[in-house]
């Protein structure tokens, strides 16, 4: 018998949680790979459809999960069209590499010109390296449902300097460039650290 229930608990990093059934009843272990479609991720509160196995030890796990309903509400299926353009589908039109280029080209440029010290863009250029190095890498592990690398330390190693690299890991990878709220932080982000080398430049501390 199929039963429905919404995810009461759920591990995002790790890609596994909790399913109550509605009426009441044992919860259920669900695991990210049980889920038929993988348009999109998993997430406390969602609502759920399922099969239940008992394995070896006499847990109970759900199987042949499906989305009951949408973020919105809406059942799956209805409004598609809506809601793929409120999820802002189709092609990325933000010149995200372009944008990550010219910086790091510019600041190349304009430290050579004014003579700064070579670490300036040495480190827009590392950092932007290394970041993208770590965008691969969360990509690679949301794919094959490995240990995600934490929000935080991809924004952190954009804060540091690595912006431009994770501006061109979100174009070539297709990630992290659609979730909003990361998107807000990371433009927030990007925005304060233009800031504080504009303070530097200001302030003379560059050519110190």
């Amino acid at each position: 018998m199929r039963l429905q229930g919404k995810i009461s608990e759920w591990n995002d990093a790790r890609g596994f949680g909790f399913v109550q059934p509605h009426g009441g009843g044992e919860r259920c272990f669900v695991h990210i790979r049980a889920f038929s479609a993988r348009d999109r991720r998993p997430a406390l509160g969602d609502v759920i459809t399922y099969d239940v196995q008992t394995d070896a030890q006499g847990r109970r796990n759900a199987t042949a999960v499906r989305f009951a309903l949408a973020r919105d509400g809406a059942r799956p299926g209805a409004h598609a069209g809506a809601r793929a353009a409120a999820r802002g589908a189709g092609p990325d039109r933000l010149p995200r590499t372009a944008i990550a280029l010219v910086f790091l080209a510019g600041i190349t440029a304009v430290a050579m010109w004014q003579r700064w010290p070579s670490w300036v863009p040495g480190i827009y250029l590392a950092l932007s390296v290394v970041t993208f190095a770590w965008y691969w890498h969360d990509k690679s592990a949301a794919q094959h449902d490995r240990q995600r690398t934490p929000e935080s330390t991809l924004q952190g190693l954009a804060l540091l300097g690595g912006w431009p690299g994770a501006l061109m890991a979100q174009a070539m990878l297709r990630h992290k460039n659609r979730k909003a709220s990361f998107q807000q932080v990371f433009w927030t982000i990007v925005a304060i650290n233009l800031l504080a080398l504009g303070w530097l430049i200001h302030d003379g501390s560059l050519l110190g």
